[in-house]
């Protein structure tokens, strides 16, 4: 259709990518950017909304991150293998969804 009007289609690039945190000991302007990013020590990860200013971010510490986009499998997989939520006043491990499900039926968000 982009062809017969004389046009090009260009595929959305995503908005969401998740960082993880490799190396220590960098410089100081590395260590802004990443603490900005919420990466305070080797092995945590986040996940970062994409824009320019991020992705200018994200071309700073490049040698010291690794960066991807994420796709529902693999953001399952993260949030059961280490995600934990504060239910009750107490930190609980995110094993499945039924205390999730339970916990956020209180306040009409899942029914």
């Amino acid at each position: 259709m982009a062809r017969k009007a004389g046009n090009f289609y260009v595929p959305a690039e995503p908005k969401l990518a998740f960082v993880i945190r490799g190396i220590d000991g960098v410089s100081s302007k590395v260590r802004k950017v990443l603490q900005l990013l919420c990466l305070h020590q080797i092995f945590n990860g986040t996940f970062v909304k994409l824009n320019k200013a991020s992705i200018n971010m994200l071309r700073t510490v490049e040698l010291y991150t690794m960066w991807g986009y994420p796709n529902l499998k693999s953001v399952n997989e993260l949030i059961y293998k280490h995600g934990y939520g504060k239910i009750n006043k107490k930190l609980i491990a995110l094993t499945d969804n039924t205390s999730n499900a339970h916990s956020l039926g209180k306040h009409g968000i899942i029914t």
